[in-house]
């Protein structure tokens, strides 16, 4: 899994990047342009199925790095994303119960990035994200995940409650992080799993959280109402490792 350039500008690079199979996480195009490599870029971005934005000019000179963007600028995930069923593979392989952590619109690159790290350390076989409305891998993520990102698989879906429904089927069950639930405490949390962690405002989508089977929350005793996304991650992860590793 290489590091790759981050943003890439102009055209040719851009028409040149979809046609070498590079994953392309976002799209920015001039608003209202239709010309030939233009047209082209949006056939290749149906393709791979990958989210555009139109944008004013403005706003393309803001992002742009060379100066040169001829309405297009790309962003190129950093390492490449792995599939949900490689995950559960390598869990075979090490004769353990499949681990996954699941992403529930995650937008802050530092958390993700953390959280990816915490997925390593505890031992998941890989981390699960949804491909709208959340950070992909850049270059923030990888270096907040203090090189975890070589070694735990992250795959893109495009609807995180689908992908619950479909590894149900292969066993997993799932809880998921929310103030109102059951005290993580008192919950079985051993077995096949699927943690749930929701966005740094709202926490899980209420689709999401009803494919859940069990809700847990944290015990909190301070005078704020609310962990930071990725300590919540990481200290639910943390009762499931305690409780995998019980007899």
């Amino acid at each position: 899994m290489g590091y790759t350039e981050m943003m890439i500008e102009g055209r040719n690079a851009v028409i040149e990047a979809f046609r070498s199979g590079k994953t392309i996480d976002k799209l920015f195009l001039l608003d209202g342009c239709q010309d030939g490599p233009i047209m082209t870029i949006k056939r290749e971005a149906k393709k791979q199925d990958c989210l555009v934005k139109y944008v004013k000019k403005e706003r393309l000179d803001q992002l742009s790095e060379t100066g040169k963007h001829q309405g297009v600028i790309a962003y190129i995930a950093a390492y490449e994303y792995a599939e949900v069923e490689d995950m559960l593979e390598k869990a075979r392989q090490k004769g353990e119960a499949p681990f996954l952590f699941l992403l529930d619109n995650i937008e802050d690159p530092h958390n993700l990035g953390a959280i990816i790290r915490t997925a390593n350390l505890a031992g998941a076989h890989g981390v699960i994200i949804p491909k709208n409305r959340a950070a992909g891998l850049t270059a923030t993520v990888a270096k907040a995940s203090a090189g975890a990102l070589n070694y735990t698989p992250v795959a893109k879906v495009t609807n995180i409650g689908q992908t619950i429904e479909e590894l149900k089927k292969e066993g997993l069950w799932f809880v998921c992080a929310d103030m109102g639930g059951t005290t993580m405490y008192q919950l079985d949390l051993k077995g096949p799993i699927g943690l749930v962690i929701g966005n740094e405002g709202e926490g899980v989508g209420r689709l999401v959280k009803e494919k859940c089977d069990f809700v847990a929350s944290i015990p909190m005793h301070g005078d704020i109402d609310s962990l930071n996304a990725s300590v919540a991650a990481g200290v639910l992860a943390y009762e499931i490792v305690r409780q995998r590793m019980m007899p």
